[in-house]
């Protein structure tokens, strides 16, 4: 394919070229060879992008419902008839097998938006509270800034709602899967979206994060990534005391109950674990298990990890394909050792590339046992196709090992017993709990305990995020 050459940013409704900016390298995770380059913004640029913005805020915050649901309705049609662009823009970008990048990358991300749809037709903005009248307003100018593992679904999960709020947004894509981020940007100008109430700066954290998040005309930062840089975005914004959501890392349990169908939940799990590579902070990393059935589940998780099949993401075949870029599989080739050096039961997989991969960031379904909660490997967010396994000797023992790391951001429990499993349920210190693998719903509120972040994200929960509550007495 033809090099990507994309030097563009979206400010005030047109698209501002930079081709002198510093330039940065996009590759291919398949083939590790770089198929485009982007342009480095500066906080010159964040300035002029959020300048827009608080010039759009004054009248677009005042826009009528029905308007941005119409405005809403438009992106999402778009997403929809583009599906196929956005599919093959992010398998490129980040690797995710075709298949997956249409069924869940992309419709995940247009799901955001008719979510954000159905909640903003409904919403109560004024209401009458005890004889005080309670307004709902837009928080004003929104950062968002998203990471390479989920390109689109990220960006609607924050654009959708906080459009719906009445807010304008700045974004700021990951530099590492941004050509997704550039054609969601042509949707919103294909939209009709009114100069400034949606703009686009690619480039580093450290220089456009760092700015979009400390900018004093920023009234709202929404972030996802890793607790790290999250610690750094909420101290740069809490020099201008700005609201900050963070949805950060996760290290999350998969509890399993004796009386769980072990033959169907395990391998669901394991599958469901490695989906996206593993690159996704909800993943259910830990499988926690009674230690009587250790055996049978270490048998059953072994079959199903070396029953995935790994190879090229264009290949609808593909389960897996690489990881998203190299920084990511050096990270999981050294957690893969360190298990190994920690003394946990390796079953399946280990470092290197799976058989006949010479090439690309491609890693084995990997599998420990015996894995003890001091372990790094059962402590630290892999974000790779690595599950451990850690038994449990009663229902107690289960909760501590489940609440045994500084995340809370999401769990699942098995078990045939539904009043047993809300009883765990209500123990697992995790923003989201996941009973017998339910479907997933973007209406249910997503964000973590303890260092996983705060705020929540999706459906009604997400569009209060970005809204500012007033008081008005003797209305």
């Amino acid at each position: 394919m033809p090099l990507i050459e994309d030097t563009r940013f979206c400010i005030d409704g047109s698209w501002v070229d930079r081709p002198d900016a510093p330039r940065i390298a996009v590759t291919n995770p398949a083939t590790e060879e770089v198929i485009g380059h982007i342009a480095a913004g500066s906080a010159t640029d964040v300035d002029l992008a959020v300048s827009a913005a608080r010039r759009a805020f004054e009248s677009y915050s005042k826009w009528p419902v029905a308007e941005r649901l119409s405005l809403l309705e438009r992106v999402r049609g778009l997403l929809e008839e583009r599906t196929e662009q956005f599919a093959q823009a992010i398998t490129a970008e980040m690797g995710a097998p075709i298949g997956f990048a249409r069924a869940g990358q992309v419709y995940f991300g247009v799901e955001h938006v008719r979510v954000a749809i159905e909640v903003l037709s409904e919403f109560a903005f004024e209401e009458e509270v005890d004889g005080i009248h309670v307004r709902r307003e837009a928080v004003g100018v929104v950062g968002a800034i998203t990471p390479w593992n989920w390109p689109l679904y990220q960006i609607t999960a924050k654009v959708a709602p906080a459009l719906a709020a009445g807010c304008t947004v700045v974004l700021k894509p990951s530099e590492l899967s941004p050509f997704s981020a550039l054609l969601f940007a042509q949707v919103m100008h294909d939209a009709g979206a009114p100069p400034g109430v949606f703009n686009l700066v690619n480039g580093t954290g450290d220089v456009v994060g760092n700015a979009l998040s400390g900018h004093p005309g920023v009234d709202m930062v929404s972030f996802t990534g890793s607790t790290r840089a999250g610690v750094l975005v909420a101290q740069n914004a809490a020099k201008t005391v700005k609201r900050v959501v963070q949805e950060l890392g996760g290290k999350s349990p998969n509890v399993f109950l004796p009386d769980a169908d072990f033959a169907t939940a395990v391998p669901k799990g394991v599958l469901g674990m490695m989906r996206n590579c593993g690159q996704s902070c909800a993943s259910p990393t830990r499988m926690v298990v009674p230690a009587a059935r250790l055996a049978e589940v270490e048998a059953l998780a072994t079959e199903a990890a070396e029953g995935i099949v790994v190879g090229d993401p264009l290949d609808e075949g593909s389960f897996l394909g690489p990881l998203a870029n190299g920084a990511q599989f050096a990270k999981v080739q050294e957690l893969i050792q360190v298990g190994i050096d920690e003394g946990a039961k390796l079953l399946t997989g280990g470092p290197g590339r799976p058989n006949g991969l010479n090439r690309g960031y491609f890693a084995r379904p990997t599998v420990f046992s015996e894995v003890t909660p001091e372990m790094r490997i059962a402590q630290e967010e892999i974000f790779g196709p690595v599950l451990v396994i850690q038994p449990y000797q009663d229902e107690a023992d289960a909760v501590r090992i489940a609440n045994a790391t500084v995340y809370g951001l999401s769990s699942h429990v098995q078990s045939a017993d539904q009043e047993a499993a809300r009883r765990v349920a209500r123990q697992i210190r995790a923003g989201q709990v996941h009973i017998n693998y339910p479907a997933w719903s973007g209406y249910a509120p997503f964000g973590g305990y303890k260092m996983s972040g705060n705020g929540r994200e999706y459906g009604r929960f997400a569009l209060e995020e970005y809204l500012e509550v007033k008081a008005i007495l003797g209305y």
